[in-house]
């Protein structure tokens, strides 16, 4: 596993576009699975700079999301779709039949879920997966269980989950109670993954993942087990907990 721990956020996104302009530069028909949140905005507003710059090309690019919200039509305010689009395919020259992300207005989870697998198998995989991590270790929106996800999955969102989710709505009653999320061992199957963190308040939960053991108490603790294809990309506040405890094992920048 490398670790890169940047001056700051700014640092962090460009250090986090570098690596993915360099995955859609050697391989142009990557398939790359992307993550939603605060966190990845910096990194999408890079990657939209260098393809008006004419850096990169999504043209041959096709892309499958982590998640989800169950309930939520494409078209609203509130879905990863929605998200999606507006920071970052609308703003690329990404055909629009090469975006995938999960139905959430489909009710059927089993036929939804299927469907999203089905999807991401005849893609052929996925090459780079992008991944945050929350406050409690989730990753995608697995939250901890007493089992690893396998496939992609219905998911109750955790009290906690909800609250931080909250901001972005209205009221944290506003926010939907489930999610399709994408499993962990989709994501463990990706050719290259890169996770990034920003702010101090993931800094303990980073290096209980990193470092503690591996538990589906802790989601992204799973990543210890194919470490060697895991990139962590992390501002100063939140990789502060590894450099202190493990100054070794990372490349400050």
């Amino acid at each position: 596993m490398t670790i890169h721990i940047c001056k700051t956020y700014q640092d962090m996104s460009r250090r986090a576009a570098d690596f993915m302009a360099a995955q859609i530069t050697l391989k142009p028909d990557s398939v790359l699975g992307l993550a939603t949140g605060s966190t990845p905005l910096g990194l999408y507003a890079e990657l939209v700079k260098r393809c008006a710059g004419k850096q990169i090309s999504f043209r041959s690019i096709r892309t499958v999301n982590l998640d989800e919200y169950c309930g939520l039509t494409p078209d609203d305010e509130q879905s990863y779709s929605y998200f999606m689009h507006r920071n970052l395919f609308d703003r690329v020259d990404i055909p629009k039949e090469n975006v995938h992300l999960p139905d959430g207005s489909n009710p059927d989870a089993a036929a939804e879920t299927a469907r999203y697998d089905r999807l991401i198998e005849s893609l052929g995989g996925i090459d780079l997966q992008l991944l945050g991590i929350g406050h409690d270790g989730h990753i995608g929106f697995n939250e901890p269980s007493d089992a690893f996800s396998v496939g992609t999955v219905k998911i109750r969102l955790t009290d906690s989950t909800v609250e931080a989710n909250s901001r972005f709505f209205s009221s944290p009653e506003a926010v939907p109670e489930y999610a399709y999320s994408m499993g962990c061992r989709t994501i463990l199957n990706a050719g290259r993954i890169l996770l990034l963190a920003n702010g101090s308040g993931k800094a303990g939960i980073l290096e209980k993942a990193l470092f503690g053991a591996v538990t589906p108490e802790v989601p992204a603790s799973v990543l210890q087990l194919v470490s060697d294809k895991v990139t962590v990309v992390v501002d100063r506040e939140a990789g502060e907990e590894i450099l202190r405890k493990h100054p070794g094992a990372v490349t400050v920048e």
